[in-house]
């Protein structure tokens, strides 16, 4: 059975959210939320988790799950907003305690147990949840992060970071807890899935040559197609090439307060015993 998939796109982080319904019952999922940040003046909205939410009111729809495919680098997750919303119940790859292990003591957070307990579900390959009469099964596809996973929904799967659309290629592997090797294997792991398989990237940015965002592709397209991967792409070839691009690539503009909203779920850090909430900057000294 095909879940019905609807994109909603960040131009401003370049994501791709979804929103994943089972057509017979009306359960449903949403898949990588952004909360909109401002950076320059450290201002949070909710514009594009409520533009999900309305979609789901709309449809008369039954949310049950926010899942993530990973702790978001480039975006702040409403995953924590949804859930108080809705009661929606937030997934991740298990590997997440990995995750918060390198990052609680960067940021000092003392308020997060590095265990994975901010959220409901973790996850580990062979895993499922039932969504009506569909399964989200779980593989999980490390190499961009110690915690990415790829849900598999039908003939759908929603592979995060791990593979972009085949003109792009693939994600970067520099991040602490990043492998490359890891990486193409679980791009491997994608690819061998059937050709016809639908696949959802989350995100899309513009190559030379195309003026229009895309996130849906195939396996078979990717498979083919895919500059970093396509078949005849050996391990140590792509390894090489992952490292050479990723020596050049810069932070994302929201590495840092990303990553200590994202260990926790969505959630802030808590308040100040002024009623402050406050994003840490960890500054190298001179």
């Amino acid at each position: 059975m095909q879940p019905r998939v609807q994109a909603f796109f960040d131009p401003a982080t370049s994501t791709a959210s979804y929103l994943v319904s089972d057509p017979a019952t009306g359960q449903a999922a949403i898949i990588d939320p952004v909360l909109d940040f401002e950076p320059k003046a450290a201002k949070l909205s909710t514009g594009s988790a409520d533009a999900m939410l309305a979609a789901v009111t709309g449809q008369g729809l039954d949310l049950r799950y926010v899942l993530e495919t990973h702790a978001h680098a480039d975006h702040l997750s409403a995953a924590d907003y949804i859930r108080r919303k809705t009661g929606a119940q937030v997934a991740i790859g298990a590997h997440i305690v990995e995750v918060q292990k390198q990052f609680v003591p960067t940021f000092e957070a003392d308020d997060v147990a590095p265990d994975g307990r901010a959220f409901d579900y973790l996850l580990n390959e062979g895993d499922s949840l039932a969504l009506g009469e569909l399964d989200v099964a779980v593989l999980h596809t490390p190499g961009h992060t110690p915690a990415c996973v790829t849900y598999l929904i039908g003939d759908a799967a929603f592979v995060g970071d791990t593979l972009f659309m085949p003109d792009y290629g693939t994600a970067r592997a520099d991040f602490p807890g990043g492998d490359a090797a890891a990486l193409y294997r679980s791009t491997r792991k994608i690819l061998d899935l059937p050709a016809a398989t639908r696949v959802f990237v989350g995100h899309d940015y513009l190559p030379a040559g195309r003026d229009q965002f895309r996130w849906e592709t195939t396996v078979a397209d990717e498979r083919s197609g895919n500059i970093h991967v396509h078949e005849g792409v050996s391990e140590a070839d792509f390894v090489a090439m992952r490292r050479t691009r990723d020596a050049t690539l810069a932070p994302p503009t929201l590495i840092l307060p990303s990553l200590q909203v994202n260990i926790r779920a969505g959630a802030l850090p808590p308040a100040t015993a002024g009623g402050h909430v406050f994003l840490r900057l960890p500054v190298t000294p001179v």
